[in-house]
């Protein structure tokens, strides 16, 4: 296995464990804190974390694949799991946290459209592959 390749299968075992306990802390020490609709945008940020890490984990095992594109794809997704999920999981906070995180409102769809910038450059780098 490439090098670059096992550092991507680690951070999507990493993302991947850290949705899991993400999930069960939302399940269970955030539902008697926060609302039910505050407690789904969570939920969905565990979900799109988990199938962002499960996308990462195939990634490294596509055959032929050029490191290059590998490396591409890789880093838009790991930004877009951070800013997407990441601000899911603050946004969803809001009424618990000490501070006002309005201003992370915006960085929400900057995320997901990193997250389908990332399976539009992976399909484009399989179709092309020879």
């Amino acid at each position: 296995m490439i090098k670059y390749h096992k550092n991507i299968v680690i951070t999507a075992s990493l993302l991947a464990m850290l949705a899991i306990a993400l999930g069960a802390f939302g399940a269970h020490g955030l539902k008697p804190l926060i609302s039910a609709d505050s407690l789904a945008v969570f939920q969905t940020g565990v979900t799109y974390q988990m199938y962002h890490a499960l996308a990462l984990l195939a990634l490294a095992l596509i055959p032929g694949l050029g490191i290059q594109k590998v490396r591409i794809v890789f880093r838009v997704f790991v930004l877009g799991i951070f800013l997407f999920c990441g601000s899911l999981y603050i946004l969803a906070l809001k009424s618990v946290l000490p501070f006002s995180v309005s201003f992370l409102a915006p960085v929400t769809p900057i995320g997901g459209l990193l997250l389908i910038s990332g399976w539009a450059l992976l399909t484009y780098s399989v179709v092309k592959m020879k």
